[in-house]
């Protein structure tokens, strides 16, 4: 092995123990073992039987956790469940080591297959969102809907804040930053995390900070961490590489199902300017765009995301006037297009 390459990582029954993970008020965590992976997926029971399956998926370095502020948002109109990929959250390392889109999106269709839950309502965020619009590109009989949050689908002008990210799929870098970073707290940790992910970090109360610090120091003590992170980075960054009917922008334009996307207009990882593409590229898109909003909305703003969500479930006739009105009355709600925190604009593209 050089000395450019990760090290190697224990195989997933002899990882040593570390604390539990976070579960919040009427959640539930399962883990499921399919061929050639086990995913931890988090759960929370819906309002009533019958409601027709959600699947969510998170971005690089997050976990099922990063959408437990949506979730019980929607407990009256979908049945929700959040998947840790492979090597992330409570989900161990992939038994192949492949953390590429490609690879992330057979464990999700895998999942699927498995639960027999299709066709789901499919969420995702950032590398999730790039996992998310493959499986529905290939898969079009999984999905439902597709809700889609700062999507990581290729750009030709990254960002200057986003390079750093994209700098761990460099071979060698992750073990150096590492060491760089080696008297780094897990409080200092968040806090850069929080001031890249979020508009507005402030928005993060003291509670889901000292949360975060919980996991960001149960995260350090795995051992195959930043291997995830590494690998995970270099399979988005060979993603945007790919041409042809593989690339990403070609697999958006085949998606078949009603597309929601949301951009905030603070982003430091995902360009804004992307998200007009992202509308022109899916075929059956609405476009949700939150000025004051970072790269992950679904956390800073849920019950607007949720509003949203629900817009599209009405509008597909899949919603009853008593769920959409419950969420007009959420504390905080506000229908898109009536602004909130900076305004909101939201607008449908395409048929």
């Amino acid at each position: 092995m050089s000395s450019t390459e990760l090290p190697s990582v224990p195989p997933a029954n002899v990882l040593p123990k570390v604390a539990a993970v976070r579960v919040a008020e009427g959640e539930r965590l399962r883990s499921v073992h399919l061929p050639g992976v086990t995913l931890t997926v988090r759960s929370r029971p819906p309002a009533r039987d019958g409601l027709p399956p959600a699947l969510y998926v998170h971005g690089l370095g997050g976990s099922s956790q990063n959408w437990s502020a949506l979730m019980p948002l929607l407990d009256d109109v979908v049945a929700s469940e959040a998947v840790d990929l492979p090597g992330f959250g409570d989900s161990p390392p992939p038994d192949d080591g492949d953390y590429s889109i490609s690879g992330h999106a057979r464990a999700v269709i895998r999942y699927l297959d498995a639960a027999g839950r299709g066709p789901v309502h499919l969420f995702g965020n950032s590398l999730g969102g790039a996992v998310a619009t493959r499986v529905a590109a290939v898969r079009p009989d999984l999905v439902r809907t597709l809700t889609l949050v700062s999507p990581a689908l290729p750009e030709i002008r990254v960002q200057r804040s986003a390079v750093p990210t994209g700098l761990l799929a460099v071979p060698g870098v992750a073990p150096l930053f590492t060491r760089l970073t080696r008297e780094w707290t897990a409080e200092q940790r968040v806090r850069g995390v929080m001031a890249l992910c979020y508009g507005d970090p402030t928005r993060v109360t003291p509670e889901g900070f000292r949360h975060a610090v919980e996991e960001m120091e149960r995260r350090l003590r795995l051992p195959y961490f930043w291997d995830a992170m590494a690998r995970s980075a270099r399979g988005l960054v060979n993603a945007y590489t790919l041409g042809g009917q593989h690339g990403l922008w070609r697999q958006a334009e085949r998606v078949l199902a009603p597309t929601l996307l949301v951009y905030g207009g603070r982003d430091q990882l995902v360009g804004f300017r992307m998200a007009q593409r992202a509308a022109r590229a899916f075929r059956d898109a609405r476009l949700l765009t939150l000025p004051d909003a970072g790269h992950v909305a679904m956390m800073e703003y849920p019950e607007t995301v949720a509003m949203a969500f629900r817009d599209l479930l009405r509008d597909r006739g899949e919603a009853g006037e008593r769920a959409a009105g419950k969420a007009a009355r959420e504390p905080g709600g506000a229908r898109a297009g009536q602004g909130v925190d900076g305004g909101v604009t939201a607008e449908n593209v395409g048929g």
